[in-house]
């Protein structure tokens, strides 16, 4: 019995391990179902993918792949990284999309010798072949590849799509052959710069041999891309817009939409249908692709339709819990690298050296990604470059760096439009060549063809194995309308006319920021009544006068301010020391009491100091503080004939108006008239404050005060800081205030300013309205 007994339990105990072991067969052969997350293209209003993503972290859902498709490739490309839900939100609420969006490098990223060409124009466009190109594109997303490059850096040493903790791929277009490209490998930021590239937006991206534009062409929301992937469950985010109807096709735009998606919307049904999760947000954005600056809004919709998926959401996740979930997090970001190649890909030989020389980089280094960044900058900042890229290369276990550029054409033609309320309109017509004369060199003539025309030609050369040593020849003219100022009115209107012949060689002290140089220059200033004063005599009885110079000058310039028109931080500062010879005066009246003049005039020389400085004291508010000086050593004159006598009219320093004239010694001060006020000696301070009240639009309140003198320098000195009396005497020191406001908008015809402005002695507060791009200083 007791026998009997053992062999049961025995065969109880095997029957238990059996059935425990096939159990666990069965619990072993059932399979994780792969889930796949697609986000569709949509342009601004992918960035209603990203709550879909912070619904995923919050259940502990991780995909097991992803598919992108242009906004949705950048947004599923960074997820797929390791980026949080929250923290590409706070990437995408944080962005500075006017500064991506815009394309320019930032003026405190150009060159010290390309500075003053930069941004001075409307339009710039190729000539090649004898025929002008308007460009492939309409932005310029230079900054946003720098921006994704930058996020990248953590899957550096990735190469296969499938090793990233999530495996992604992004959805393209090869434009040349009307197929559709999924990138698998390679350069991660690539990729999701390819399939983000509307074509006539951005431009297309060059790869292997042929173009890659948006994938939104061909396939907008690529579900069937993670089916052939082997998904079993698709969660899809689609952010498209509704079919159109016969009513909404009533554009030119919505018609060109609708033909550029045909293909997209054709597939799109079926792709829908593919999904378990579907996530549709058409009913509920408001807002269009083009809405970057709406992001945070477009954010707070796309909780709408992701919120209305809770359930869902959560039933996927309780049926995922006894499975092993991948883990998403960022890879250990490498902020050092050597590389043991540097490669250089669509440079001209022209350019390379300046190129290799402003990067600073070299194989077997270890540079911060920051350098990097630093080291791309200044490659931009040569402005002979449309865009240029940096990518990893692997090969061999090594470790190399290659920037890829693409060149602007060695001729370009660029132009402005300017009105302004002294100077009238014009029209600003230049041609750049480059590399046209010798290698690392820039001509051009530029043209503002107008009632009050300028000319200029300009030729400029870097070389030295750095390039930092440059050559600069200048020619200037001016045809201009001057009014003549005596205490503070307007005693005549005369023709004016300019001409400089200006060389100089100078050596950037930083490549970016400064440079100081030694100069020689011609001038010659010619009035004439602009009626003849036989008929209608004028104050001054002037029938013409002429004033000639030579001028040998040093001179050292800073500048580190992030933009041309509306900088909101950055330094500028200039000094020159100058000295005259071979000066020259011949003058002739119409009033026979006075004596005509054709003599030597004194020689002088001349110290000039300018310092601005731009501080951000909140993201919307710039602090302004800028102090200018001007002093000359040398005979001075007193008397109402101070414009002509002694050291002549060519020679003074001028103080008035809102525009900066591209004469030297130039300064502006609103409330007086363009060069209404000629001085031999001044110290000027100015305070303001720049705010941006809205999108494009800026109120700055100023007040500028100044030292004014009119004789020599020993007399004017002592009394400087303690002038009496008022700035229409010329016996002695004098102060000259103004305080007023302009509103300026940035617009699409360049900076339009709108100033108000009143000045101490007078009874008047002048209005000044300038529009576009007037030809300025060339320093």
């Amino acid at each position: 019995m007791i026998k009997v007994l053992q062999s049961q339990n025995y065969l109880y105990l095997l029957l238990l391990i059996f059935c425990l072991t096939f159990s666990q067969l069965i619990f072993a052969q059932e399979k994780k179902p792969k889930v796949a997350l697609v986000l569709s293209g949509g342009g601004a209003k992918g960035v209603a993918h990203i709550r879909t993503l912070q619904l995923l972290d919050s259940l502990h859902i991780v995909p097991d792949l992803i598919v992108g498709n242009s906004m949705g490739s950048i947004v599923g490309g960074l997820y797929a990284m390791g980026y949080s839900g929250d923290s590409i939100a706070s990437l995408t609420k944080n962005a500075n999309w006017e500064k991506l969006l815009g394309g320019r490098v930032s003026l405190n990223k150009v060159g010290a010798e390309e500075k003053s060409e930069y941004g001075k124009y409307l339009i710039e466009l190729d000539f090649k072949n004898g025929k002008i190109s308007t460009g492939a594109y309409l932005l310029n997303d230079q900054k946003l590849r720098e921006f994704i490059a930058l996020l990248a850096v953590p899957v550096y040493g990735i190469d296969d799509f499938d090793d990233l903790p999530i495996p992604f791929r992004a959805v393209t277009t090869d434009i040349l052959n009307g197929k559709e490209v999924i990138l698998d490998q390679g350069s991660l930021a690539t990729a999701m710069r390819a399939s983000m590239s509307i074509p006539g937006v951005f431009s297309p991206v060059r790869y292997e041999n042929t173009l890659l534009v948006d994938g939104g062409l061909l396939n907008n929301f690529p579900a069937d891309i993670a089916k052939n992937w082997g998904a079993d469950f698709i969660i899809g985010s689609d952010v498209g817009d509704n079919p159109q109807t016969i009513e909404s096709l009533n554009s030119i735009s919505s018609l060109l939409f609708q033909g550029s998606m045909m293909n997209s919307n054709t597939k799109r049904p079926a792709n829908r249908l593919l999904c378990d999760i579907l996530i549709d947000h058409a009913p509920y954005l408001t807002y269009s692709t083009s809405d970057f600056f709406n992001a945070n809004e477009i954010y707070e919709e796309g909780k709408i339709a992701t919120d209305q998926q809770i359930d869902a959401f959560v039933n996927l996740s309780q049926s995922l819990k006894n499975f092993e979930q991948r883990k998403h997090e960022l890879p250990e970001a490498q902020t050092k690298f050597t590389f043991n190649t540097i490669e250089y890909q669509n440079i001209s030989k022209s350019n390379l050296a300046l190129v290799k020389a402003r990067t600073a980089m070299k194989p077997n280094v270890e540079y911060t990604t920051q350098e990097i960044e630093e080291g791309l900058g200044r490659a931009m900042g040569t402005t002979i470059f449309k865009d240029i890229e940096f990518a990893p290369n692997r090969e061999n276990d090594k470790l190399g760096l290659i920037l890829k550029g693409v060149e602007k054409s060695k001729h370009q033609v660029k132009g402005a439009l300017h009105f302004d309320s002294y100077r009238g309109a014009g029209l600003i017509i230049n041609y750049t060549g480059r590399n046209v004369l010798a290698d690392a060199s820039r001509f051009l003539v530029t043209l503002d063809i107008a009632e009050q025309p300028k000319a200029r030609i300009q030729y400029q050369k870097n070389f030295g194995n750095d390039r930092d040593w440059w050559w600069k020849t200048e020619v200037l003219g001016q045809l201009l309308q001057q009014k003549l100022f005596i205490e503070g009115r307007n005693v005549d209107e005369v023709r004016f006319s300019y001409f400089e012949f200006d060389n100089q060689i100078n050596r950037n002290l930083s490549a970016l920021k400064s440079y100081t140089g030694l100069g020689l220059k011609y001038e010659s200033s010619k009035l004439k009544p602009k009626i003849d004063p036989n008929v209608n005599n004028n104050i001054l009885s002037l029938e013409q006068y002429n004033f000639t110079i030579y001028e040998l000058y040093a001179q050292f310039k800073h500048n580190s301010l992030n933009d041309v028109h509306y900088p909101t931080h950055g330094t500028q500062i200039q000094a020159m020391l100058s000295t005259s010879f071979h000066n020259n005066i011949k003058t002739s009246y119409i009033d026979p009491n006075i004596s005509n003049i054709d003599a030597s005039a004194n020689n002088y020389t001349k110290l000039s100091l300018g310092f601005e400085e731009r501080i951000l004291i909140t993201p919307n508010l710039t602090g302004i503080t800028s102090l200018d000086s001007g002093f000359m050593f040398g005979g001075n004159s007193r008397d109402n004939d101070y414009l002509f006598t002694t050291l002549g009219y060519g020679a003074k320093y001028f103080l008035g108006g809102n525009i900066i004239d591209p004469r030297n010694d130039n300064y502006t001060f609103s409330g007086l008239t363009e060069s209404a006020l000629a001085v031999s000696q001044f110290i000027k301070v100015g305070l303001g404050v720049q705010l941006k009240t809205i999108r494009n639009l800026y109120v700055t309140p100023h007040i500028d005060m100044a030292s004014v003198g009119f004789g020599n320098f020993d007399d004017y000195i002592p009394k400087a800081f303690l002038p009496k009396d008022k700035w229409t005497n010329y016996e002695n020191p004098s102060f000259l205030a103004s305080i007023g406001t302009t509103v300026s908008y940035k617009s699409l015809l360049g900076p339009i300013n709108f100033d108000v402005s009143w000045v101490n002695n007078t009874d008047d507060i002048r209005v000044f309205i300038g529009i576009g791009f007037p030809i300025n200083s060339s320093n």
